[in-house]
């Protein structure tokens, strides 16, 4: 297997800044309500980059890092239309007007790509030191897969975490969104506008979103470049199915245990590879275990891909059942 080149990554960045920046600064930035149409075409047009950019890493660098491409990219494209409940949620909490939820998405999105590439560089420098991180890693997948199949995952409601309590106590907030101001002035008083209060739920949401995410990714390739395009493809395009599926979410309703299976899945993949690499005294004696199989690339493509289309297909068939028997 080639290396991927130098050359390629920084092309590869060069282009993913211009996505972003006409995506998040320059799309999201006017404040309108999306249509259907414009929905579609944003979103077939970053999956068609998505599929693109795969075979482009198959040709310059070889089959296994571009299969390992394609399942991160599934994988966290998944989790985060799982994450857009929590997105949803906080939208209605703060009664944020839509004109300006695709400002706050921008913002959101941007968060969370750099809090993801800071995730993804302390992992990277973790795994190569500390590969009995991997047991961890494992257990914390599995047990985010058994809570969603027991549905404890699901957020009914939005709950503030400490550090928004703690800012409402500290800072005079205002009643009123000021467009996309976070701050207003009433009467010769200077408030901050709910918008601060909202990003920061959204930027702090995006921490917890990454504890799922990284170990999810790493479970499935090593390679930092592969890591960090699969984030990036899977925010592209973020803001414009929030607004497609914003009325179907809550109708994906086989989707969390699509995503369990694929958890755990990665879960079992993560604690082997641990145990291939075993450097724990108290398991074999710090020796690898060479009688544990390795699971292929191409298999965890296929589990996630058979998963994932599988849920979504089963939460249509009882969304149109049910719509037939209203």
């Amino acid at each position: 297997m080639a290396e991927t080149p130098l050359w390629f990554m920084i092309a590869t960045f060069a282009v993913l800044a211009v996505f972003f920046v006409v995506d998040l600064l320059i799309i999201g930035r006017r404040p309108h309500v999306p249509s259907t149409k414009e929905c579609v075409t944003h979103i077939a047009f970053f999956v068609v980059m998505a599929l693109i950019f795969g075979a482009l890493v198959w040709i310059v660098a070889g089959a296994k890092p571009a299969i390992e491409f394609y399942s991160g990219w599934l994988t966290e494209y998944s989790l985060s239309i799982d994450n857009l409940f929590v997105f949803v949620i906080i939208m209605a909490n703060f009664a944020v007007p839509k004109q300006l939820q695709k400002f706050v998405l921008s913002v959101g999105i941007a968060i969370a790509l750099v809090l993801r590439g800071i995730f993804i560089l302390l992992g990277s420098a973790i795994i190569t030191r500390f590969t009995w991180v991997f047991f961890i890693f494992g257990a914390f997948l599995l047990y985010t897969a058994i809570k969603l199949v027991k549905g404890e995952d699901d957020d009914d409601e939005y709950k503030e975490n400490a550090l928004i309590r703690t800012l409402r106590k500290v800072i005079r907030l205002s009643d009123e969104f000021d467009g996309e101001r976070l701050r207003t002035k009433k009467n010769g008083i200077t408030y901050w506008t709910p918008m601060l209060v909202v990003l920061l739920a959204i930027g702090t949401t995006d921490v917890m979103f990454a504890f799922d995410s990284i170990p999810a990714i790493f479970g499935l390739t090593k390679d930092p470049f592969i890591v960090f395009t699969s984030n990036v493809f899977a925010l592209l395009g973020l803001q414009q199915l929030y607004f497609l599926l914003g009325a179907l979410l809550d109708k994906l309703v086989y989707l969390p245990l699509g995503l369990a299976v694929v958890l755990g899945f990665i879960g079992v993949k993560l604690i082997m590879e641990a145990l291939h690499a075993n450097t724990l005294p108290f398991i074999n004696g710090g020796q690898p275990i060479h009688a544990v199989p390795e699971i292929p690339t191409w298999l965890s493509l296929v589990v996630i891909i058979v998963s994932i289309g599988t849920a979504a297909l089963a939460s249509v068939l009882k969304m149109r059942k049910l719509e037939r028997k209203a």
